[in-house]
């Protein structure tokens, strides 16, 4: 998937070919499936056209015992695939995310990925790109940058219609060169307490950025310091990290709806105290100063009818204006604060969805073994025709189910457990259909039963009556 963005780019055919070897293992969980299915029924099914199995069961061997040999391999089948997704997958994702990672630190334009925010180097800036081309992808197009200060605030953006990066083996200077674009910077007023952030801005026909890459050319492709991705990490790791995430997330949450209680002036309202003199009720965060002849006189507070009732008509109007802007903005905080909490959600379901498919993969090809052998024996055809076609629709629907499921628990609209084994649960029935079927010498489906069966004989007069009453109405 990263193949476009490696030829052509002048990378030693030995890093290229070190990327690859790194990234077949995650092609494992995707072809072992169908491999085992496909296998299972092409054998069988060859077994079966050829008669091999009606010269067993004459010589008195049952389907099962004749399966015996093979359930023994797809158990160490199953062992060995949970060990290799535990292990290898992890390590080999380990190794191919930091080479591309540093590839992309010694070839700056593999960087930047066009229509996203990217790091240059170790920079404080992020550029996006709507298009890269010509020599190596040095010229870009519809630039946008943003740069942070030292205490990591974006303040600067420098919009350009066209660049060019420019760069030499001699140097240790990346330039970023900007055509007919405009500088925006935020100015910090000198007044904290102001309403007002002013900017300037500034147009340019040509602008320079210089990076610094005399650390990134002296970069070791091998060296890995990017380990924390749920798909490097083995099961205890993903339990421990699952663990840490949730009490990260419950305190994320605990502390947001603590600052929003407190934000919104209800933890300062007592109501098993009187009216309160004017002092204790600017404690309501309310900024607004009242003489004491403004408040009525009341007995006691119960509610906040009662509170607002201590005021003048134009007071509660400023009170109700009051508690509105309070409203909006805490609502316009949830919102904000939305987008941070989902992605979080998401990385915490994507580390239970892991740590799942691990154990799903493996006893999904015991259960796609049970499936393909018994339907194999069934449909009684070896080769690469009827076998390959079922066994292709057979896995599309297993790999289509297991997307969707696990596209829906990666927003927590199912446990992540049920997204995981979805698949691989609804096979199972299947498994045990064809492999009674297949032991019972039936078909898949008998034809003499399925016409004598009550709830179809009733589908089908209902089809009779309705057609005679069209041609009586016709009629």
């Amino acid at each position: 998937m990263f193949i476009d963005e490696l030829a052509g780019k002048g990378l030693d055919l030995v890093i290229i070919g070190k990327f690859l070897f790194y990234f077949m293992p995650n092609l494992v969980p995707q072809v072992l499936p169908l491999t085992v299915l496909l296998a299972s029924i092409m054998t069988f099914g060859a077994l079966a056209e050829n008669y091999e199995f009606a010269a067993m069961k004459a010589s008195g061997i049952s389907l099962q015992r004749a399966m015996k040999p093979l359930i023994i391999f797809i158990l160490f089948l199953a062992v060995g695939t949970f060990f290799f997704a535990n292990n290898v997958i992890p390590a080999a994702e380990y190794k191919s995310y930091n080479l591309r990672r540093n590839i992309a630190k010694v070839k700056p334009a593999l960087a930047i990925t066009e229509g996203v925010f990217s790091d240059i180097g170790e920079s404080n800036m992020n550029i996006k790109v709507d298009d890269k081309y010509g020599e190596d992808d040095r010229m870009l197009k519809s630039i946008i940058i943003h740069k942070r200060n030292n205490s990591g605030d974006n303040i600067n953006v420098i919009k350009a219609k066209e660049g060019e990066l420019v760069s030499s083996e001699k140097s240790d200077i990346l330039q970023l060169v900007l055509k007919d674009g405009n500088y925006y910077e935020d100015i910090k007023p000198k007044n904290n307490r102001s309403t007002n952030y002013p900017h300037a801005k500034a147009h340019f026909e040509t602008y320079t950025i210089n990076v610094d890459l005399s650390e990134l050319n002296n970069e070791d492709l091998e060296e890995g310091d990017v380990n924390n991705t749920h798909k490097m990490l083995t099961v205890p790791e993903l339990r421990k990290a699952i663990d840490s995430l949730k009490d990260q997330n419950n305190k994320i949450i605990t502390k947001f709806g603590d600052n929003i209680y407190k934000r919104s002036g209800i933890i300062y309202l007592n109501k098993s105290v009187n009216a309160a003199p004017v002092e204790e009720k600017d404690s309501l965060n309310l900024n607004i100063s009242l003489p004491k002849e403004e408040i009525k006189d009341t007995v006691a507070i119960n509610s906040v009818e009662d509170i607002v009732n201590q005021y003048e008509d134009y007071r509660r109007v400023q009170l109700f204006e009051y508690a509105l802007n309070n409203i909006s903005n805490s609502v316009t905080t949830i919102s904000n604060k939305k987008f941070d909490l989902n992605r979080r959600n998401k990385i915490y379901m994507l580390h239970r969805i892991a740590i799942n498919d691990k154990f799903a993969l493996a006893l999904g090809c015991i259960i796609l073994f049970f499936v393909g052998a018994p339907l194999g024996a069934i449909i009684r055809k070896g080769g690469i025709g009827l076998p390959m076609v079922v066994a292709i629709l057979l896995f599309l629907a297993y790999h289509f189910i297991g997307i969707f499921a696990k596209n829906y628990a990666e927003d927590g609209s199912i446990p992540p457990f049920v997204g995981s084994w979805l698949a691989t649960a609804i096979m199972l029935p299947l498994g045990i259909l064809f492999t009674r079927r297949a032991t019972a010498d039936k078909a898949v489906m008998s034809m003499d039963r399925l016409f004598s069966n009550k709830i179809f004989l009733k589908i089908v007069g209902f089809f009779n009556a309705t057609k005679n009453f069209f041609k009586k109405d016709t009629a």
